[in-house]
């Protein structure tokens, strides 16, 4: 197996870990943006397409949010299949062009959105879907530190705080609008601030409010860079219980603290070699995707830059 990485940074390296856990003997070739970029064990740096003379697998494409629309087009040109790092893009410009494209060319595309493979998330999911139980109201808060995210760079430089870069809350913490997506479906109505105005000073946004009205509940998805002491949970309101759902220890109690599921031993970074195990599977049978495609990635991304 060979697999092209286009840019190599702190989620490539997940996504070679995975790799390497799953296929000790794959090949990887890195499409890299610097010539004095530092070399990577176990990686071929590339500098310009014209030295890619041998047929890829797939490729993973991990570069800036802002860059993903023009790599994406040259990835479908070459008809190479291809991995997509959530979001796809920073904004709507040319995507519903893309979208039909993808469409009419049967194009091998999926866009990575890891917690979808964390084992609370699928069992909620499940859950919910067969139980269909009655929902008055949803509570979704996900905080951490940008300072710390990153610790051997100036967190300031990073693409995350700068919107010029296709940075910002919103978009970094695209996983928590997805997984709502996923797990209640569209809203039939949506509000949501935006805000860069904390102790950061950074440009991009480093608050977002997401309110999603459904039919008989409302959602409210609360994301920040700024909490030092990081939170990421799900509060669900049902008829006669509670559950409190917590992604960091991978656990759901309920008003009576009673554990509902727990495995504590999962950790998030597992959730890489199961969707990396997912796709290459999809490649392998020559199944496209049915997870996380092109076009209802899109219709999250609508809904987080509205």
């Amino acid at each position: 197996m060979t697999v092209l990485f286009i840019g190599f940074g702190s989620i490539a390296q997940k996504h070679k870990a995975a790799l390497l856990s799953l296929y000790p003997n794959v090949v990887l070739y890195a499409l890299r943006s610097k010539k004095d970029a530092p070399l990577i064990p176990g990686i071929i740096s590339l500098y310009d397409w014209s030295e890619l003379r041998v047929h890829v697998d797939f490729a993973i494409v991990c570069n800036p949010t802002f860059l993903h629309t023009s790599i994406l087009e040259t990835l479908l040109d070459k008809k190479i299949p291809l991995m997509l790092e959530k979001p796809i893009a920073d904004s709507l410009t040319g995507l519903h062009s893309l979208s039909k494209r993808i469409k009419e060319e049967n194009a091998f595309v999926y866009i990575a959105c890891n917690l979808r493979f964390l084992p609370v998330l699928q069992f909620l999911q499940k859950n919910i879907e067969e139980n269909t139980p009655v929902i008055n109201e949803v509570n979704i808060y996900a905080g951490s530190y940008l300072p710390i995210w990153r610790p051997d760079i100036d967190f300031r430089k990073n693409y995350s705080a700068n919107a010029e870069m296709g940075g910002g809350v919103h978009l970094d913490l695209f996983h928590e609008l997805d997984y709502t997506y996923w797990i209640f479906g569209a809203p039939v109505q949506h509000h949501s601030i935006k805000r860069n105005a904390s102790s950061l000073n950074i440009t991009a946004m480093d608050y977002a409010l997401y309110i999603w009205q459904y039919d008989h509940f409302t959602t409210t998805i609360t994301l920040n860079y700024y909490r030092t002491v990081p939170k990421r949970n799900i509060e669900i309101v049902f008829e006669n219980d509670v559950w409190n759902v917590d992604l960091l220890i991978n656990q759901i109690t309920n008003s009576k603290n009673d554990r509902l599921f727990n495995d504590q031993n999962f950790k998030i970074a597992d959730t890489y070699i199961s969707q990396m195990k997912y796709f290459t599977d999809c490649i392998t049978n020559h199944q496209k995707p049915v997870l996380n495609t092109f076009e209802s990635s899109l219709q999250i991304l609508k809904l987080c830059l509205s």
